[in-house]
C-alpha cells in the first residue's frame, strides 16, 4: 500500500468515460503527490461535489451528458466557486475549438486524450506534468473572465491613445506563453491596434492543431489581424503570427529588410515546442533596429536563455508579466531572476507598453 501524506494533493476526476476514468484514476493514485478523492460522471455531480469540497486540481473532460464542462465552468464562475481545472481534450477540430472555449471561462491548462496508438508513458508523464502545474497554479480572477463583451474595435482605440516612448528604426515584438496564457494573451492582442508600426510573433506552448484555433479566436477578437504563421511568409507590420505548434518558429533574413517565418523540426527545448528560445535567437541575426520581448505566464523558464543571447546582438526592451497577474510564475520570474527584464508589469499593462515602445503608423 503506497503511504498517503496530509500534503498529498486532492483530485477530483470528471469524465463520462469509465475506461477515461480508470486510466485517469491510476495515473494520478499512482503518484504519491496526488490521489482521487472524488469521482463524477458528469457536470451536474461535479459541480454538487464543487459546492461543498475544495479540490487541489479537477481534471475535466468536456464533452459530457447533463452538463458538459464548458457549462460547467460556467456554473462555477456564475457562482464564484474557485477550482483548478485541467481540461481532457479530443484530437479533433471542433476539440480544439471547445479546449479554445474552456480557457477562456477559466480552465487553466489543458491534456489531449490518449489515441490508440498512443504512447502510454509518454501520456502519463505529460498528465501528471500538466496536474502539477494546474494543482500549484494560481485560482481563476472571476473579474478577469470575460466572455467578449468589448468589439475589437473600442480595444485598439484604447491602446492607440497611450503615449509613444518609441525610438527611430524597424521594430518587432516577440511574446513568449505558456500556462494560463491563452486566456491571459486575451488582456493584451486585442489591445493593440491595427496600425501597430511593427510585426508580432507569438509563441504559445500548445500542440499542433491547437495553436490554429488560439489564432483563430484572437482574431474573432481583434483589430491587428492574427494568423498562424505558415512557413516560408514574409512577416508584416501589424499582423500577429502565431507559431504552429508542434514546430519551432525561427525569424529568416531574405533581401534588403525582408524577414519570413521558417520552421524548424529540432527536439524539444526547455521540454517545449515550439519553443520561444529559438524564436528569440534567430532575432539575433535579423535587421531590425529594436526588438521588444515580452514573456507572460507559464512554467518552466522558456525564453530566459534565448533572450540573453539575443541582447547582445540587439537592442531589446524586456517586459515581464508580474507574478500577482500570472497564472504560474516560471518563465517571467526567470527572467527578472537572470536581470533581464527592463519593467515587470500586471497582465493589463502589457499591451500599452508594447504600444509605447512601437508607436503605431499614422497616415
Amino acid at each position: 500500500m503506497m503511504n498517503r501524506t496530509s500534503v498529498t494533493k486532492k483530485v477530483l476526476v470528471v469524465d463520462d468515460s469509465a475506461l477515461m476514468r480508470s486510466l485517469f484514476c491510476a495515473i494520478i493514485n499512482g503518484d504519491k503527490r496526488f490521489e482521487v478523492a472524488d469521482i463524477a460522471m458528469n457536470g451536474v455531480e461535479a459541480l454538487e461535489l464543487l459546492q461543498k469540497k475544495s479540490y487541489d486540481a479537477v481534471v475535466m473532460d468536456v464533452s459530457m451528458p447533463k452538463m458538459d464542462g464548458l457549462q460547467l465552468l460556467r456554473e462555477l464562475r456564475k457562482n464564484k466557486i474557485a477550482a483548478r481545472v485541467m481540461v481532457v481534450s479530443s484530437h479533433t477540430y471542433e476539440g480544439a475549438k471547445t479546449t479554445m472555449d474552456a480557457l477562456t471561462l477559466g480552465a487553466l491548462d489543458f491534456l489531449q486524450k490518449p489515441g490508440p496508438k498512443a504512447d502510454k508513458a509518454q501520456f502519463r508523464q505529460e498528465f501528471l506534468r500538466i496536474l502539477e502545474v494546474v494543482s500549484d497554479g494560481a485560482y481563476p480572477d472571476f473579474n478577469s473572465l470575460k466572455e467578449t463583451e468589448q468589439t475589437p474595435d473600442a480595444r485598439g482605440e484604447r491602446s492607440v491613445r497611450v503615449r509613444s516612448d518609441s525610438s527611430p528604426g524597424s521594430k518587432i515584438v516577440a511574446i513568449a506563453s505558456s500556462t494560463g496564457g491563452p486566456r491571459a494573451l486575451q488582456s493584451v492582442i486585442p489591445y493593440l491596434p491595427k496600425d501597430l508600426d511593427a510585426p508580432v510573433l507569438l509563441v504559445q506552448h500548445m500542440p499542433k492543431g491547437f495553436t490554429a484555433s488560439l489564432a483563430e479566436r484572437l482574431n474573432e477578437l481583434s483589430s491587428v489581424p492574427v494568423k498562424e504563421a505558415v512557413d516560408g511568409e514574409e512577416i508584416r507590420k501589424g499582423t500577429v503570427y502565431v507559431a504552429m505548434g508542434g514546430q519551432h518558429m525561427t525569424v529568416s533574413c531574405s533581401g534588403a529588410n525582408r524577414h519570413v517565418i521558417r520552421y524548424t523540426d529540432e527536439p524539444p527545448r526547455e521540454g517545449v515546442k515550439p519553443s520561444a528560445n529559438y524564436m528569440y535567437e534567430s532575432l539575433a541575426n535579423s535587421k531590425f533596429d529594436h526588438i521588444i520581448c515580452a514573456v507572460m505566464t507559464g512554467m518552466g523558464a522558456d525564453g530566459a536563455a534565448g533572450i540573453r543571447f539575443l541582447r547582445k546582438a540587439k537592442d531589446t526592451y524586456v517586459i515581464a508579466q508580474n507574478k500577482e497577474t500570472c497564472t504560474v510564475y516560471g518563465m517571467p520570474k526567470s527572467v527578472v531572476a537572470a536581470g533581464l527584464a527592463d519593467s515587470e508589469l500586471p497582465l493589463e499593462d502589457i499591451a500599452q507598453k508594447i504600444v509605447q515602445c512601437t508607436g503605431a503608423r499614422f497616415f
